[in-house]
Formats: C-alpha cells, sequence, structure tokens
C-alpha cells in the first residue's frame, strides 16, 4: 500500500537561504526531521482508513476524529508535518521586506507598525518554553493575533487559520546559532515570503 502523506519537495535548493539559514540545517530539518513525522504519521494512521482521504488539515482542524489510541501520534505527527510544509514555503531566497497585500496592510492596521508587530513577534517566540511555534493566525473575525504552540500542536487545532509560522525548535537554528534564539529570530525575517503570507491570509478570509 503506497503512503497516504509523502514528503514535500523543497521550493529551493538547501542552500537557498543562506546566509540566513545554512544549508546543513535546511538539509537535515527537512530529510531528517520532516521526513520522520511523515513516516510516523503514516505509520499511525496505516490501519485506520477512514482517515486515509483526510487532508492533514482537515484532520486536525477536526482531531476528534482520530481513535484515541493514536491521537497523540497524530496531533505530534501529523502537526509536524502540516507545520513543516506551511514553513518551507514561508521561506524564498528573495524574501525579506515589509509585509506585502492584505497581510501588509492588517499588520500596519493590528499592530500599529511592521516594527511593532516584529517586536511582539520576537517577544513570544523567546517566551515560548522549550520546543514549538510561533504563529501569526488569523480567526472568522478576520482579527490577526499572534500565539505561540508547544512540541507540534498547530493552531487548527484551535480553529485558526495560521498564515506565518516560525520552528523555535532548537533543530531548526542550533547547528548555526547554538543557543541564540534571538538571533535566529532576528535573522529569520530576511527570508519571510511575505507574498505567500498574504496569499495564505485571502485565502483563510475568502
Amino acid at each position: 500500500m503506497s503512503d497516504v502523506f509523502n514528503l514535500p519537495e523543497l521550493p529551493y535548493s538547501y542552500n537557498a537561504l543562506e546566509p540566513h539559514i545554512d544549508a546543513q540545517t535546511m538539509e537535515i530539518h527537512h530529510s531528517k526531521h520532516h521526513a520522520g513525522y511523515v513516516s510516523k504519521l503514516n505509520a499511525a494512521i496505516a490501519e485506520h482508513t477512514e482517515l486515509h482521504d483526510k487532508t492533514i488539515e482537515e484532520i486536525l482542524t477536526d482531531v476528534s476524529m482520530v481513535p484515541e489510541t493514536v491521537m497523540q501520534a497524530v496531533i505530534n505527527n501529523g502537526g509536524g508535518h502540516a507545520n513543516h510544509s506551511m514553513f518551507w514555503e514561508l521561506m524564498s531566497a528573495g524574501g525579506g521586506g515589509n509585509p506585502v497585500g492584505r497581510a501588509g496592510n492588517m499588520i500596519e492596521t493590528q499592530f500599529g507598525s511592521f516594527d511593532g508587530f516584529k517586536e511582539d513577534f520576537k517577544k513570544e517566540a523567546l517566551g515560548r518554553f522549550g520546543s514549538g511555534w510561533t504563529w501569526l493566525v488569523a480567526d472568522e473575525s478576520e482579527k490577526l493575533s499572534i500565539m505561540s504552540t508547544a512540541n507540534q500542536d498547530s493552531p487548527l487545532m484551535q480553529s485558526l487559520m495560521p498564515i506565518l509560522g516560525l520552528d523555535v525548535w532548537e533543530h531548526a537554528y542550533y547547528l548555526k546559532h547554538q543557543n541564540k534564539r534571538d538571533a535566529y529570530v532576528d535573522t529569520w525575517w530576511n527570508v519571510v515570503n511575505w507574498e505567500k503570507v498574504s496569499e495564505l491570509l485571502d485565502a483563510a478570509l475568502a
């Protein structure tokens, strides 16, 4: 039987985001960590065929559909798969600069300024104890908010639509920055793909 979920190819080479994110980190992060989540997710749902025609987003949005015996494995590894699949697309070699489109306008309006938004986002990222993610999410009322989640938990589990996410697990930055998460956050802005963020926001609010 073929796998239900597969590791997506990166939309760029492993060294494309240098000097901000190094090639070795990208290769290990994608080919080992993300691949591991995909493998364990497929193993967890192998016998639960009722989940095989669902997207990972559909599963995480209504995780109660998952049998209790494998629910935590699906949250951990399905979240890891969904989070990373988005994360790769939220970065590009030509990234950085200021937010564009609807996302740019809403960030400016709701956070006062882009610099103010970055400051709040960084504070949330540095405040996440241990492993997890920092997010910009949209809700049904078209309100943007910054939040963090532990481990590989997805905002989808809280009926929130992630439009920007930063992986703050140590494996995402330790080879280059060691324990300096703040330096990693600062340099990450140079690769953010704001066109993708705006695209995700438009989809979330459609």
